[in-house]
């Protein structure tokens, strides 16, 4: 295994140029490397750095259902966890919304533990990023539904770091405030 910080770096690496030309929802159409920084970044803080490949998952959560790479790509340049925890965070694309966020629902709760926590930091960082200073009728509309949604998510996650679990919270306290 590489040294830690050489593993995350080279992760960091490979989503940001995966995702080198995608914007981000909400806050003013911003580079979407930001949202797999921030998930990144809060799983480093929550395991106070221990676990490089939970880490570069983090970064890399979004590449099998934005990108070209493959499970096969992530297994070879990263390891067989790393890609098993990208697969555990990837959704049928070929689904319609509606249902691709019912089954985040109902799997929640039988994702690995690990699985659990990149799950959590992705709502912190989408919630989070759909609050917003006098929101729009349709942004209101919008932070309402999908925080509804990300905590019933959530609920199937929590236990595993009393970190993430905080930080939902107070993204979600915040969200609801902000209306």
């Amino acid at each position: 295994m590489r040294p830690p910080v050489r593993f995350i770096s080279e992760a960091a690496e490979v989503a940001a140029r995966r995702h080198k030309s995608m914007v981000r929802k909400g806050r003013g159409n911003e580079p979407y490397v930001n949202h797999l920084a921030e998930v990144a970044n809060l799983l480093a803080i929550a395991t106070d750095g221990a676990d490089a490949e939970l880490v570069a998952a983090g970064w890399l959560h979004d590449t099998l259902e934005d990108t070209e790479t493959t499970t096969k790509e992530l297994s070879l340049r990263f390891s067989d966890r790393v890609a098993s925890l990208v697969i555990e965070c990837t959704d049928d694309m070929s689904l319609p919304k509606a249902e691709r966020r019912r089954r985040q629902v109902v799997d929640a709760p039988k994702k690995s533990d690990d699985a659990k926590l990149i799950k959590i930091a992705d709502k912190i960082s989408n919630v989070e990023a759909r609050i917003r200073s006098n929101p729009t009728a349709e942004e209101r509309v919008d932070l309402i539904e999908y925080t509804d949604w990300a905590e019933q998510v959530v609920a199937g996650c929590r236990g595993g770091n009393a970190y993430l679990d905080e930080k939902f919270d107070d993204a979600v306290e915040r969200a609801r405030a902000s209306l």
